[in-house]
């Protein structure tokens, strides 16, 4: 789960998972085109009378062929079946994968009130889009011991794979967009996805105390004085009062 011991090369595990994949028995719809908005802090925190220009990304490019597309959701399987490395090493029953942990921040960007100058939609896609180098390089957490640059090149190494994979073109070039602007920490929508990615984890602790009768108190900690907007610390905080009454 680590990342640190993977022997085999980017396109060997991509090829080896690709391989073990069922053909699809109908072709997948792709939603329309849209607009992506690049939306960087700068801007976003500009006069708010004007509103940000949207920025398309390459709107003439073709969408991803059917191959491109199954080959890339074929490997994007990982992250359903990789589990978060943190609830791993610490002997949780059945915890939960990559893919969870990014569906419910998704979910948390559906429900959440709007904030001034952040736009819903970017912070759900990016979201679902944060954590998805890991179904190549694993879950890397901080016992790993990897440092930060040879974490965030790693994970760059296999995002550029991917969007490879995909074919290139707008779409790929959208979801490369959303991960740097959330590893950059670049925009308002990144700082509320951040604390997103940090309240899930607290939430999904305190289920797992709650179910399993453990002590998962160094995650609690871990998040504490980190968040950056006051959506996430209001959610934090509701979070630890029913904590203190589990």
């Amino acid at each position: 789960m680590g990342g640190g011991s993977r022997a085999l090369s980017l396109s060997s595990l991509c090829a080896t998972t690709l391989a073990a994949a069922k053909p699809p028995q109908h072709p997948v719809p792709f939603a329309p085109a849209h607009r992506a908005l690049p939306h960087r802090l700068a801007a976003a925190m500009s006069s708010s009378s004007s509103p940000t220009p949207a920025a398309s990304v390459d709107a003439g490019a073709p969408a991803p062929s059917a191959s491109n597309a199954i080959d890339f959701l074929t490997l994007c399987y990982r992250l359903k079946t990789t589990k978060r490395a943190g609830w791993v090493k610490r002997g949780v029953q059945a915890p939960e994968s990559v893919a969870d942990h990014m569906y419910r921040m998704g979910v948390m960007a559906l429900v959440a009130a709007d904030l001034p100058g952040v736009n819903r939609d970017r912070c759900v896609k990016m979201a679902i889009v944060h954590d998805i180098a890991e179904a190549i390089v694993g879950d890397i957490t901080p016992s790993d011991n990897v440092p930060k640059e040879e974490k965030n090149r790693r994970e760059k190494e296999a995002l550029d794979h991917m969007c490879e994979l995909l074919g290139g073109g707008s779409r790929a070039q959208e979801i490369r967009e959303l991960w740097m602007e959330y590893e950059e920490n670049a925009s308002l929508e990144a700082k509320v996805v951040k604390d997103f990615d940090k309240v899930e984890m607290i939430l999904q602790a305190l289920e797992y105390e709650k179910e399993q009768g453990r002590d998962l108190e160094e995650f609690f900690q871990s998040t504490a004085g980190k968040f950056q907007t006051d959506l996430g610390k209001a959610w934090a905080a509701e979070i630890a009062s029913r904590r203190k009454t589990k």
